[in-house]
């Protein structure tokens, strides 16, 4: 079937109608990219994953890696965001004139710094420079207003709450006009709380603030998980976007896994002796 609004060629969701799948809290499920290629990504695309979050914050992404990350999202179908490391409003210009669907923005501890970030992400209400020449803009190809609206129906923007002096805004946060989404930063929040697990006491009560201040704004909610089952009781509790590992972390637990297997060949094996173990 051709291409639509709403569906690739594939018969997918398209990664431009990421933002509204988000806001009507559909379930979605991505991945962490924590390494500077677009292999993984284009597998994580090829199986159907509907978003990648390249990790500029927390792996070696400068920009010609974020712009070549973001064109591997593309040719595979899935929808790219960028957890920034830095909230200026110039690196965030940056990513999305890349061609990013969104941004996860770490560290939102005040309303204000949720004003900047919306702000910096936005055209119309907002401060967001503008250029046509970019992939964003399809290097001009893109009438000037139609870009504008273009870009702002579909930029996704998500905060992540991490830091407990967050929590103290949390409600004004939640709903800052162009905020899409809060994101549970449990680990983070796990630290600064002094918790010995984001399973802790203090850590939940936390993200069940987060959650109903969301819930209390209309607006959804993201988080990290290892396994679908952590995620099962997430969903329970509001959450309807989950990051799921990391490429490195699918690597290295496919591999382990694989590691053990072989090992135990050699561990269950039993010697073979004279002729009936000579290959022909």
């Amino acid at each position: 079937m051709p291409a639509t609004s709403s569906q690739d060629s594939a018969g997918l969701p398209a990664p431009t109608d990421f933002r509204a799948r988000l806001s009507r809290q559909e379930v979605l499920t991505g991945t962490f990219i924590k390494t500077p290629t677009g292999h993984a990504i284009e597998i994580f695309g090829e199986l159907g994953y509907d978003f990648v979050v390249i990790d500029e914050e927390h792996a070696p992404f400068d920009r010609g890696a974020i712009d070549n990350a973001i064109l591997a999202a593309r040719a595979s179908g899935t929808a790219a965001f960028v957890r920034i490391a830095s909230p200026s409003a110039s690196n965030i210009l940056s990513v999305l004139d890349c061609g990013a669907t969104g941004i996860l923005a770490p560290h939102v501890a005040s309303a204000a710094r949720a004003r900047e970030i919306a702000a910096a992400a936005r055209y119309k209400g907002g401060k967001r420079g503008f250029s046509g020449s970019p992939r964003a803009g399809g290097y001009g190809a893109v009438p000037m207003w139609s870009h504008v609206e273009a870009q702002d129906r579909m930029v996704t923007v998500i905060a992540q709450i991490e830091d407990p002096e967050a929590l103290d805004e949390i409600e004004e946060i939640a709903r800052t006009e162009g905020v899409d989404a809060l994101f549970l930063g449990r680990g983070d929040l796990s630290v600064a709380l002094g918790a010995a697990s984001p399973e802790a006491g203090e850590v939940k009560h936390a993200c069940a603030k987060v959650i109903a201040a969301a819930r209390d704004a209309g607006k959804p909610v993201a988080a990290f998980v290892g396994s679908a089952r952590e995620a099962q009781a997430l969903h329970a509790l509001g959450v309807c976007a989950f990051i799921v590992s990391s490429d490195q972390g699918f690597m290295r637990e496919a591999a382990k896994a694989a590691l053990v297997g072989m090992r135990q060949i050699g561990e269950n094996a039993v010697p073979v002796t004279g002729k009936e173990g000579a290959l022909a």
